[in-house]
């Protein structure tokens, strides 16, 4: 009787140590299996990316800025992403905030990759910008004309593509700002050429645009800035 209970016992223990390792390989299996298909996946997801990415003509770096006044403003500068093809904008642009959401004080850049968006980058410090103010109840305005730049921007819309080097927006209490920069402030045909395609097609009103050099800028702080040109 008790030999029984013993081999009773024993066939019970190697039952269930059976049963475990025939879990532990089902669940390897699974896992296994699991492992292959993220495999698949990337492997899917990096020729979408050779065969189907659609490049742009620059790579773009996108900036934010938050307003903290315990900070210098360089120091509240942060770059974000870099942008590189049709995708990774539109991925990007679906998941950040609009502008209109944005709190007051902070900013918006996207320059062409290796400019900050500053008026003593190199790239800058010799040309200028154009300027257009939306009043505070234009949020959706804001939200379109902003849009509609950085499209204009990295589609090359512009004749002049070459001396676009990106665009700010400033958003504040009373009034926001959008502006384009450009590298050269004598280049007069390309400022202008740039300026009318913008009026055009973002259907500005006349007197909207104004084009004003980072020169003039930087030795007027606090003092309103000539315009070069007005659209």
């Amino acid at each position: 009787m008790a030999s029984a209970q013993v081999q009773s016992f024993e066939s019970a223990g190697f039952e269930g140590h059976s049963k475990d390792f025939i879990g532990q390989e089902n669940r390897q299996q699974r896992e296994d299996a699991s492992q292959d298909g993220q495999n698949h996946e990337l492997i899917d997801e990096d020729l979408y990316e050779v065969q189907y990415k659609h490049p742009l003509e620059h790579v773009w770096t996108l900036w934010y800025l938050e307003n903290d006044r315990t900070k210098h403003w360089k120091d509240m500068l942060n770059e974000v992403t870099q942008i590189d093809s049709v995708e990774t904008f539109w991925r990007l642009y679906y998941t950040i905030k609009t502008p209109s959401q944005l709190k007051i004080g902070c900013d918006y850049s996207m320059f062409k990759r290796g400019i900050k968006p500053m008026w003593e980058d190199e790239a800058n410090i010799k040309g200028g910008r154009w300027l257009v103010t939306v009043g505070k109840s234009g949020k959706l305005d804001l939200d379109r004309i902003w849009l509609d730049i950085l499209l204009m921007m990295v589609g090359q819309t512009f004749d002049y593509s070459d001396e676009i080097c990106g665009a700010v927006i400033n958003i504040r209490a009373k009034s926001s700002k959008i502006s384009v920069w450009t590298a050269n402030g004598n280049s007069e045909l390309a400022i202008l050429e740039i300026g009318q395609k913008l009026k055009m097609l973002l259907h500005f009103q006349a007197h909207n645009l104004q084009y004003q050099l980072h020169s003039d800028a930087m030795c007027k702080i606090n003092s309103g800035v000539k315009s070069v040109y007005t659209l």
